[in-house]
């Protein structure tokens, strides 16, 4: 038989807690039904990289513009870092007040129109490089303060980007700072916790990861006599690759405590001990010594609804001299 009593809101509390867990994927199962991992190619041009008279698209999972790719991930994450790589400043200006609104004087400069937040990592300052323009590349600048683009003597560079976009059900609330590694035959590239991507070996700045939206942007990279950057397109096209990462994701663990006085559930419900259709009790189960057990306890709402049981590991007798406390823990 069930005995019940209503919990007050003093007797929950719920505890956020944060949960993370690490993916490995290679290969075809980046693409697979139940990863879904998908890869892009962004570019400036708005046609074909070899006929000028088609749309380029890119993506495995999803079809998409190479055009509108490159555009989307400059607007969001690179617009205020076009002119800077380390952003633009804010500029503010001050009002002297006159005696009427058409008195008012500015002094300072006006505030940037290219002032936005494009998803920062951290408060600390790194510099984002965005590709901008169609260019024909003339000796070698590969090495330090080149930001990781190498440039050879070659055909024109088309401005491309890549781009690996992880859905939210694997990376959660966010990708784990730290943990982003991507290997492909012309590299491997990682995170370094603040949002930064580094080609492993040189460890130079070839893009950024933006862990709340589980996209990583390569921005640059070694070039070859290619139209565009050779190892960018073995990032976004190449079967042969691996992607590691750990997930963040915050769970909320109810507790419930469920305490039965010493005044309470001081006698039997069990029907079997019953005498007669009377419902009257044999005459030892009404004595001070005799102590029922609880062996099950379960949550329900208003309308006396089952939402959740708890088996206790074994019967627990209730105290007729002090408090019993139960406690209910829910992950959600």
């Amino acid at each position: 038989m069930i005995a019940f009593k209503q919990l007050l809101s003093s007797d929950v509390i719920v505890t956020p807690l944060e949960v993370n867990k690490a993916f490995t994927f290679s290969g075809s199962q980046l693409t697979g039904s139940t990863v879904g991992i998908d890869r892009f190619l962004g570019s400036q041009s708005t046609s074909s990289l070899f006929s000028p008279t088609v749309e380029p698209t890119t993506g495995y999972l999803s079809t998409q513009y190479q055009s509108l790719v490159y555009n989307s991930i400059k607007e969001l994450y690179y617009s205020n870092y076009l002119g800077n790589l380390y952003g633009t400043p804010l500029n503010t200006s001050s009002i002297i007040p006159g005696t009427n609104t058409s008195g008012n004087v500015s002094v300072g400069p006006y505030p940037s129109p290219g002032l936005y937040d494009n998803y920062l990592q951290s408060t600390l300052t790194f510099p984002r490089y965005f590709p901008t323009a169609t260019y024909t590349p003339s000796g070698s600048i590969y090495g330090s303060g080149s930001y990781g683009l190498g440039i050879f003597q070659g055909n024109p560079i088309v401005a491309s980007i890549g781009v690996i976009s992880i859905p939210s059900r694997l990376y959660g609330d966010f990708i784990q700072p730290g943990s982003f590694i991507f290997t492909a035959p012309s590299g491997t590239i990682y995170d370094d916790g603040e949002g930064n991507l580094l080609l492993s070996g040189s460890n130079l700045l070839c893009g950024n990861i933006f862990y709340g939206q589980g996209l990583a942007v390569i921005t640059s990279g070694s070039i070859t006599t290619s139209s565009v950057p050779t190892d960018i397109i073995n990032f976004v096209t190449s079967s042969n690759v691996t992607c590691s990462f750990s997930s963040s994701l915050t769970i909320y663990e109810n507790q419930y405590k469920c305490t039965i006085r010493e005044n309470e559930f001081t006698y039997t419900l069990n029907p079997t001990l019953q005498t007669d259709n009377s419902g009257s009790l044999p005459g030892y189960t009404t004595g001070s010594y005799w102590s029922p057990y609880i062996t099950t306890v379960g949550l329900y709402d208003e309308t006396q609804n089952l939402l959740a049981i708890g088996k206790l590991a074994q019967p627990l007798p209730t105290s007729p001299t002090t408090d019993t406390t139960i406690l209910i823990n829910i992950d959600m």
